[in-house]
């Protein structure tokens, strides 16, 4: 029987399994015992979950490997774990083909490794290729048809993931996020930005799962249906989970479950399932609920978007601007912070570009002298987390273009390829392995053209040569070449036809080096400025400028709000940089997440202050602005670490400055991820904030039993302990540790958090305090301990 999930995908609607965590709990899966024991030790239990789908109408089952990885198990016990489960299900599905006479499926599940990915967390990007790597061979090398990557909450490590794939296999792969009700990930992405990254390492369906029930995914699934070019998965959890006497229950019925799902069918989402709390007689109900809606085979949206970790830009529905500052042409203080290392220049230039209104930044640090590659990674990893904007990797070398491409968090323009074979052969193989958007320039090995044709047809030619390695044409945007007209008269002319002529003809985007076209001359911004409002009325879709120019921003801005996309914007100029573009305090350099500013800062405000004043007055208040920002949305989580990174920075020079008796940390806080769940991502952020707050932090890790956090809490007599659980499954291990520290010592607090919690559910468990993030834990030990 033909078995191609991709040509399904084209054909009808493919429905997912439910959720096995909780079926397996039923046959008697112990609270924190990972699921994937029981592929060894209860073979029939796992094989009767995937019976019970299949006979439910899922097309699809996934092996009982969401937890199997590297970083939990040694090689021999990937490898053992993952070929007994595909062994369990490859059965189940041989015996559902021949019931049914239709092919059936079997999906290598993996979850996230459960740690955060440097520069937010202590693992190293490669690292977590590996770990992928490794469970990816094990499921190819036991015959599974597809990799279904699920319940993802970073974009970084989603591309660790998909890297991992694209290196270890040929296999088609399904990949979802875990969005909150907000519809944000962990990291700060929202759907556009986990879409844009997906699409751009050609997957086979990406969508959303876990993390909320099917009434607060609906928002998120019309933002996907609306915008994405590959089938849509939705697979939403029965509701959120409570405690009902010690047992999880979810609250959301089939048949409730089913009319949301209906109305998520009608969006066009042709991939259906269920998560956590959902059975097989939510997938029955829900398929026989969508069968009168009538199937929508997935359209090419032909939208060019390129995307940070937490946003996509779009261009050419209107222009947006590419700071240009990022640059060592032409900036003799860019190139002394190139050679001196001088990080937080960098930093602050891309800062000071995206509070000018710049969309995307350019990013070249070639310089002789220079290790361009090593600089590459530094500038890319240190500028996306302090900015949150796209960014144009900008270098003629290789090895620093791979470079960066391979740790950049989303979505990236590539500037750029030309139409010479040598950077044709070169540059676009990259671009189709990582995904993104290239700039081709419109010359050869002859030059560049002095006619509007000549640079149309060598456009003509990457953009061909482009779609022959399987790059979209909306992939490609072209850039005709600004020449300045100090030499010829007549070369802004033939750039604007240019331009013009290959919008027409090719129906790609488009951007310009705008200032090169006033080189030479004097009064160059007032001709910047004219070039620029002309080359936007040519159709430009994106302009490489300077953002902290006063000319550039009226001319931009002013045709934007003549076109009906106005944007305010307020700017003042000293020494050709914008008001606010560095941080001019320790308050700034910790709001900004400026790690060596906040050092700086620090050591001039002790000159003036005591330590206890300069803790009062800068360093709590950017973090409590902060900590705000990230509980009502407007700051995600990777600034909120960079934050406390900057802050720690400060803290390490006033520490030094305090007496010995007053540098003493507050009281004593542990916390642990409980018993069965590996994943601790969320508590390394309330660690980091925590311990910025002066509090003492004892970190017990992952996969804690109960009889050890008493141990310890007892033994250091700490009477505030935090508990983690991500997976539904080891919540029951959070309760037996809830009801143990109360038992040894009622005096002991306890507060949870988790994606799968609920305040009502920490409250059934007898939990004293449920934190939905970090800054809410602070604010609760502040409480309790009376700061």
């Amino acid at each position: 029987m033909k078995r191609n999930i991709r040509e399904l995908l084209e054909t009808r609607r493919v429905f997912l399994d439910g959720g096995t965590g909780t079926l397996l709990q039923a046959a008697g899966l112990l609270p924190g015992e990972p699921p994937e024991h029981f592929n060894l030790t209860n073979k029939s239990a796992v094989a009767a979950v995937h019976r019970a789908y299949f006979d439910a109408g899922s097309d699809i089952v996934c092996a009982n490997t969401f937890g199997v990885n590297s970083l939990k198990y040694t090689e021999k016990e990937v490898k053992e774990y993952v070929s007994a489960a595909v062994e369990i299900a490859d059965a189940e599905r041989l015996r559902a083909e021949k019931a049914y006479g239709e092919a059936k499926f079997v999906a290598l599940d993996i979850g996230p490794l459960g740690k955060l990915i440097k520069p937010f967390g202590d693992l190293e990007f490669e690292d977590a290729v590996a770990a992928f790597a490794n469970t990816i061979n094990a499921g190819k090398d036991s015959g599974v048809d597809l990799i279904y990557f699920e319940t993802f909450n970073d974009t970084l490590e989603a591309k660790a993931a998909l890297i991992a794939a694209k290196e270890n296999s040929s296999l088609p792969v399904f990949i979802s996020f875990a969005f909150d009700g907000a519809g944000r990930l962990l990291s700060g992405s929202d759907p556009l930005a986990a879409l844009t990254l997906a699409e751009g390492f050609s997957v086979a369906a990406v969508g959303a799962n876990c993390g909320v029930g099917p009434d607060l995914i609906l928002s998120v699934a019309q933002t996907l249906a609306a915008h994405s070019s590959t089938p849509v998965i939705i697979k939403p959890n029965a509701g959120l989970p409570h405690d009902d006497c010690g047992k999880t229950v979810f609250d959301v019925t089939p048949e409730c479950f089913s009319e949301d799902m209906k109305k998520v069918a009608e969006l066009g989402v042709s991939v259906l399932g269920g998560c956590c709390g959902t059975t097989p007689e939510h997938i029955k109900t829900m398929k026989n609920a969508v069968s009168g809606v009538k199937f929508q085979k997935i359209t090419d949206k032909n939208e060019t978007r390129v995307s940070s970790y937490s946003h996509s830009v779009e261009i050419g529905k209107s222009p947006v601007i590419i700071g240009e500052r990022i640059n060592p042409t032409g900036k003799k203080a860019f190139k002394e912070a190139l050679i001196n290392d001088d990080i937080s220049y960098i930093l602050n230039e891309g800062i000071a570009q995206q509070k000018a209104g710049a969309h995307i930044l350019d990013v070249n640090v070639g310089l002789p002298g220079i290790d361009e590659v090593s600089m590459m990674k530094k500038v890319v990893g240190t500028l996306q987390s302090v900015v949150d904007l796209p960014l144009q990797i900008d270098t003629s070398d290789k090895d620093a273009l791979e470079a960066a491409l391979r740790i950049y968090n989303g979505k990236p323009l590539i500037n750029s390829v030309n139409g010479k074979r040598e950077s044709l052969e070169t540059v676009l193989p990259l671009a189709k392995k990582y995904g993104g958007v290239v700039v081709g320039l419109a010359l050869d090995e002859s030059g560049i053209p002095d006619t509007a044709e000549g640079r149309a047809k060598i456009a003509e030619r990457i953009i061909k040569t482009a779609e022959g390695y399987g790059i979209s044409r909306k992939n490609i945007i072209i850039d005709t070449l600004t020449l300045t007209v100090a030499v010829d008269k007549n070369a802004g002319n033939i750039t604007l036809d240019a331009l013009k002529t290959v919008k027409e003809r090719f129906g790609v985007g488009s951007c310009l080096g705008v200032s090169n076209i006033s080189f030479g001359l004097p009064d160059r911004d007032k001709i910047n400025a004219e070039f620029l409002s002309a080359a936007l009325d040519a159709g430009l879709s994106a302009a490489i400028i300077n953002p902290l120019s006063p000319a550039m921003n009226e001319a931009f801005f002013g045709h934007s709000s003549n076109v009906g996309a106005k944007k305010e914007f307020s700017y003042s100029v000293d020494d050709g940089r914008a008001a606010g573009a560095s941080a001019n305090s320790l308050f700034d350099a910790i709001v900004s997440g400026l790690c060596d500013d906040a050092a700086k800062f620090a050591e001039k405000e002790l000159a003036e202050k005591s330590p206890i004043e300069v803790i009062d007055g800068s360093v709590i208040p950017a973090l409590t602005k902060v900590g705000d920002g990230f509980s009502n949305g407007t700051v995600f989580l990777p600034q909120l670490l960079m934050s406390a990174e900057a802050a720690h920075s400060a803290f390490v020079k006033i520490k030094k400055a305090m007496p010995a008796t007053g540098g003493d940390k507050k009281e004593t806080i542990i916390l642990a991820t409980v018993k069965g769940d590996i994943h601790d991502i969320g508590k390394n952020i309330v660690k980091a904030l925590l311990e910025n707050y002066n509090y003492n932090v004892i970190d017990l890790g992952r996969d804690v039993p109960p009889e050890k956090v008493v141990e310890v809490a007892l033994e250091k007599n700490v009477k505030l302990v935090g508990l983690s659980a991500l997976m539904t499954t080891t919540v029951p291990a959070m309760k037996e540790t809830v009801d143990a520290l109360h038992a040894a010592d009622p005096t002991i607090k306890v507060m949870v958090g988790g994606a799968v919690l609920t305040e009502d559910y920490a409250k059934n468990i007898g939990a004293d305090s449920y934190s939905k993030d970090a800054i809410g834990a602070v604010r609760y030990a502040d409480k309790i301990f009376g700061h």
